[in-house]
């Protein structure tokens, strides 16, 4: 069981980590920030640059505390929050499936977030080895989870003037 939560939070948290350096950086075949930043202004979301900077944060840091198994419920708090926004800014409007850039894989991105929040580091984690766990009772699990739904509705309630939206997620 534990080598089992071990692969999915290293395999998760390393691929949502890249899906946000690529919004920082030109690495990984990104766009950069800058070039992330008009999307985001195209989305309504200003300045696009600081919109873009908090997403791809909570992506990179949020996936690598997940993979690395350190305040993994926070970690998977952030990546949850930037999945919510990125459903409902980008990917609602086309339905579920990803083939129509629906919210396909924000919302498997997001599930496996609450999923490993909820399960929880296992015992090969920096959690573990600190003794992190027991912090995380599942009312401050619950708690995490909440506020990242919350920051989300507020993010997106920041959203003014959508430019004509553009497909990229």
């Amino acid at each position: 069981m534990d080598s089992g939560i071990f692969i999915i939070r290293v395999m998760f948290g390393l691929a949502i980590a890249s899906h946000g350096a690529q919004k920082l950086s030109s690495w990984f075949g990104g766009y950069g920030i800058r070039k992330t930043g008009g999307f985001f202004e195209a989305l309504g979301f200003r300045p696009g640059t600081l919109f873009a900077t908090a997403a791809g944060l909570s992506e990179m840091g949020g996936g690598l505390l997940i993979a690395v198994g350190l305040f993994t419920p926070v970690g998977a708090a952030a990546v949850l929050s930037a999945m919510l926004v990125a459903m409902f800014s980008v990917h609602v409007k086309n339905g579920f499936f990803a083939a129509n850039n629906g919210i396909e894989l924000p919302f498997l991105y997001a599930v496996a977030a609450v999923g490993i929040a909820l399960a929880g580091p296992g015992a090969i984690s920096i959690d573990s080895m600190l003794g992190f766990n027991s912090l995380f009772t599942p009312y401050v699990v619950a708690g995490l989870l909440v506020i990242a739904a919350f920051g989300s509705a507020v993010t997106l309630s920041a959203r003014r003037g959508v430019v004509a939206a553009p497909s990229k997620s």
